[in-house]
């Protein structure tokens, strides 16, 4: 048992310092002076240095050859530490603190080149994050992580247990019935109306305070800011959230702030009594995002919710140009080919996701090169979406992932929506009456069900475990196919 609290204690002292490094992320993405961040790429890859040191020093290992557990959860807490453990000795310090610098950085020059839209300027950044997350993923295949494979190797560490190849035929399986359905749709005699006013930024952010609320955000706990990526951070007793607001589409600062509340009342839910440990933080992100998409998507653009959201836009813009709350839902709803990931509807979405995830691959694997990269975007966009890329920002700019160097996050997304569909078939059969609590504006009966199945667990189980628990039925592509196909149809009357 010595051993065992001797290495629970150094490693809630790691966590704590962990969440510091978050910290200053956070800090970095919505009120640092621009003229920092040269200095915070130091700050950043000096705390890694720390954290890198602590995650391989020689007591760890020596603690987990002698310590033991006192029951299943710390049998699990042992487990992670030692995968964490056998992770970080195969990435040698100079690396983890060179991309911690680097990505750091990267991250203002993405932001420059992408308000610029001038590629040129991020594409020498964007080689040197490649190379590194490359060299990292090399040596984690090398120590027998990810079967061997560099791209499969770095994409564990999102998603453990997940391959490319695994992931590839899941979204083979997927994309027939999407295009399809997208085909279908935009083929329909109707289509619902697209919005057309000014929406104020004071009434946005008012709005998205009280959504972030009705879907039981912790404010004591967390705050919410602007940032030019809207995202989650922290966990436990901090957990600060971002959304971005644009005039004509107050949808994006809306759903944004409840994807992003999904992430963090994940974080918020988790029994405190693990809190800083191993198990005190979401399992993966796949199961992350079926927080954050089960919260924006099946809740958040549900009937019944839109509709008390119709009647709180009324409140605070006035008459907006959308009669009613039927034609409001499907206006929220409204199903067309953007460019933007983040602003897509939900038919759309895995496409763009499927794309990136191709891409990326290609980046890892040396079979695409960064020059390139550009023209394999536009070209592939224009294939699957029938629209030419009209700008960078639009296109291979639009996302923050690549320039901080997280190469095989991106799967993780559509993994969320596929766990989120199988969330959604539970929960509407264990709370039938669901629709009259959100027609309210109240999401609790649905939050309440998701955080005792399955967010107050953290990383007790495996990602696949969990949702199984939760669902009662192994996770599988098929209640989110259905579910889309069945809402999409009736919206559009086919």
């Amino acid at each position: 048992m010595t051993a065992f609290a001797d290495l629970m204690a150094f490693q809630r002292e790691t966590e704590a310092l962990a969440q510091i490094a978050g910290r200053l992320g956070w800090d970095q993405e919505t009120v640092m002076p621009a003229g920092a961040a040269h200095q915070r790429g130091e700050e950043m890859g000096a705390i890694e240095g720390v954290l890198h040191a602590r995650r391989t020093d020689p007591r760890v290992g020596d603690w987990l050859g002698t310590a033991e557990a006192p029951d299943a959860a710390g049998q699990r807490a042992l487990d992670l530490i030692a995968r964490a453990y056998r992770r970080n000795a195969c990435i040698p310090a100079r690396l983890a603190a060179e991309t911690a610098r680097v990505t750091s950085v990267a991250q203002g020059i993405w932001a420059e080149a992408r308000g610029k839209d001038d590629v040129a300027h991020f594409l020498p950044t964007l080689e040197h994050v490649v190379a590194l997350r490359r060299e990292a993923g090399q040596a984690l295949a090398a120590g027998g992580f990810g079967g061997g494979d560099v791209y499969d190797a770095l994409l564990d560490d999102y998603e453990p247990g997940a391959t490319g190849a695994g992931i590839a035929a899941v979204f083979g399986r997927m994309r027939p019935r999407l295009v399809a359905l997208r085909a279908a749709l935009l083929g329909a005699r109707h289509a619902p109306v697209p919005l057309a006013h000014r929406f104020g930024k004071d009434g946005q952010m008012a709005l998205a305070r009280d959504l972030a609320g009705a879907f039981g955000y912790d404010w004591s706990r967390g705050r919410l800011d602007l940032a030019v990526h809207p995202f989650s951070s922290g966990s436990g007793n901090d957990v600060r959230i971002t959304t971005r607001v644009s005039e004509s589409d107050p949808f994006n600062c809306f759903y944004s702030t409840v994807h992003e509340v999904g992430h963090a009342t994940y974080e918020q839910g988790i029994d405190q009594a693990y809190l800083l440990t191993p198990l005190g933080a979401g399992v993966s992100m796949g199961v992350h995002e079926s927080q954050s998409r089960i919260y924006e998507n099946q809740l958040g653009r549900s009937r019944a919710f839109t509709g008390w959201l119709f009647g709180r836009m009324r409140e605070t813009f006035g008459d907006f140009g959308v009669a009613d709350a039927e034609a409001f839902y499907g206006t929220v709803n409204r199903v067309q080919p953007g460019y933007i990931r983040t602003e897509a509807d939900e038919v759309h979405y895995n496409l763009h996701i499927m794309m990136r995830f191709d891409l990326e691959r290609q980046l890892m694997s040396g079979a695409l090169a960064v020059a390139d990269l550009e023209e394999a975007w536009n070209s592939r966009f224009a294939a699957d979406f029938g629209v030419a890329v009209d700008r960078p920002a639009h296109g291979m700019l639009q996302d923050v992932h690549w320039s901080v160097g997280l190469f095989g996050y991106f799967p993780t997304y559509a993994l969320g929506n596929v766990y989120a569909g199988c969330l959604h078939k539970a929960l509407r059969a264990a709370v039938p009456d669901l629709d009259a609590a959100l027609a309210r504006g109240d999401a609790a009966p649905a939050t309440g069900w998701l955080n005792d199945c399955l967010q107050r667990h953290g990383g007790l189980y495996a990602p696949a475990e969990v949702v199984e628990r939760a669902c009662g039925f192994a996770p599988d592509e098929g209640p989110l196919l259905d579910y889309l196909e069945t809402k999409f149809r009736a919206i559009y009357r086919l």
